[in-house]
């Protein structure tokens, strides 16, 4: 059984920084590509980044720059790094990964940005 379990995440002023991070268990951690999502209120569930097996790395256009994703094969875990956080990053964020043909997601954390 494939489970992802997160942790960061708060209340913080636009400008600040935070950290969020997503310990998986129940798969070999290191073959996946791993994944965080957002969602906003009445908006759609967004990808944020991803990060291959291979470190390779994508950003959504908004967040390139500020945020950094990266995994420790070692621990088994992703992380998002936050920076130069926007009251428009306010959201629930979801680390996710696709394995054995079916999304796994984390609990989501509450990310939100004040002005």
């Amino acid at each position: 059984q494939v489970h992802l379990v997160q942790s960061g995440g708060g209340l913080v002023q636009s400008g600040g920084s935070l950290r969020l991070s997503c310990a998986a268990s129940g798969l070999n951690f290191k073959i996946y590509t791993l994944n965080w999502y957002r969602q906003a209120p009445g908006r759609e569930r967004e990808l944020v980044a991803n990060i291959s097996s291979s470190g390779s790395t994508n950003y959504l256009e908004s967040v390139e720059g500020r945020f950094t994703i990266s995994r420790d094969n070692a621990w088994n875990r992703v992380y998002l790094q936050m920076n130069d956080l926007k009251p428009d990053d306010t959201a629930t964020y979801y680390c996710n990964v696709r394995a054995r043909s079916t999304n796994f997601w984390g609990q989501g954390t509450q990310v939100t940005v004040t002005s």
